[in-house]
């Protein structure tokens, strides 16, 4: 597989085409317009930049990289040669599924088609094409170019040969892939989401403040970051609609989203993307400060 098509630009569609391209895959990236193409490209150019800066590439990787790019506003010819598409839409089960559906009559039969979805059910997905067995998902982790793990999930009708070429293509892309079949959440948000949900109740229910409950996390169990700090950069209106994905499918009370996450997603506080969730954020500060609906008064 060499020819490989990205459908998404944005922060997980442009890590996942840097990566690829970076690793001598012919990368083609689909997007609606062009001035959302051209900002990703700014980015992974800002990216290799700061690689180069580093050390960890060297100027002819990052020629290297650029050249393997092209991009495309017009899915059906950008997929008509591909290897391998990855689709990395917005988490909307509606317009997975209909790209699917596209994909499916537009690219070569052989075309593998691999979803980066963190939580709609890849059997699902499968459903709506005539090759569900060469249907699979390939979830990433942000930040793409710097995180070493691939979450492979496969479908109800996903093959063994399926699965080998994408493991393999994972390590390729030097990354460690694991397996996991497709449940609810996966492995990765089954785990981490419920854990930050338990932390927003936590703090709903005053059992301690947004620094502390961070604190406790990093300094007590190694974490990198706080699993409140963690949601902002998620976004809040990911992990309540994962929690979600988690309650329907799985049907117990203890993947309830927390009611002050909702009143949060509801009210606009989402976090990074916003400029305020559980702190406050501006450009032109990298302090994190306790967002002022739960400052100590």
């Amino acid at each position: 597989m060499r020819n490989v098509t990205v459908i998404g630009s944005g922060t997980m569609g442009n890590g996942i085409a840097h990566v690829f391209a970076q690793h001598n895959y012919k990368v083609n990236l689909v997007d609606i317009s062009q001035p959302i193409l051209d900002k990703a490209i700014a980015t992974i150019t800002k990216n290799l930049d700061r690689m180069l800066a580093k050390g960890s590439i060297t100027e002819e990787v990052k020629n290297l990289t650029l050249s393997n790019l092209q991009c495309n506003t017009d899915l059906k010819s950008a997929v008509s040669d591909a290897d391998l598409v990855v689709e990395a839409a917005t988490e909307n089960p509606d317009i997975k599924l209909k790209i699917f559906q596209d994909l499916d009559q537009w690219c070569k039969p052989e075309t593998i088609l691999a979803s980066n979805t963190s939580s709609i059910s890849i059997t699902k997905i499968a459903a709506k094409t005539k090759r569900p067995e060469k249907v699979i998902g390939m979830h990433f982790m942000n930040p793409v170019p710097v995180m070493k793990l691939v979450e492979v999930i496969r479908g109800y009708s996903t093959s063994d040969e399926t699965t080998g070429k994408i493991m393999e293509t994972s390590k390729k892309l030097n990354k460690i892939p694991v397996e996991a079949n497709d449940y609810p959440g996966f492995v990765a948000n089954r785990i981490l989401m419920p854990m930050i949900n338990e932390a927003i109740i936590s703090l709903q229910e005053g059992v301690a403040g947004v620094k502390e409950i961070d604190t406790v996390m990093k300094l007590g169990m190694a974490h990198p970051m706080g699993p409140l700090q963690l949601a902002d950069f998620i976004g809040l209106d990911v992990c309540l609609y994962i929690m979600q994905v988690l309650y329907d499918g799985l049907g117990k009370d203890k993947y309830a989203p927390c009611p002050l996450l909702v009143n949060m997603v509801t009210a606009g506080h989402l976090g990074v993307k916003s400029g305020n969730g559980f702190y406050s954020y501006s450009d032109n500060s990298k302090e994190l400060v306790v967002s002022s609906m739960f400052a100590k008064k």
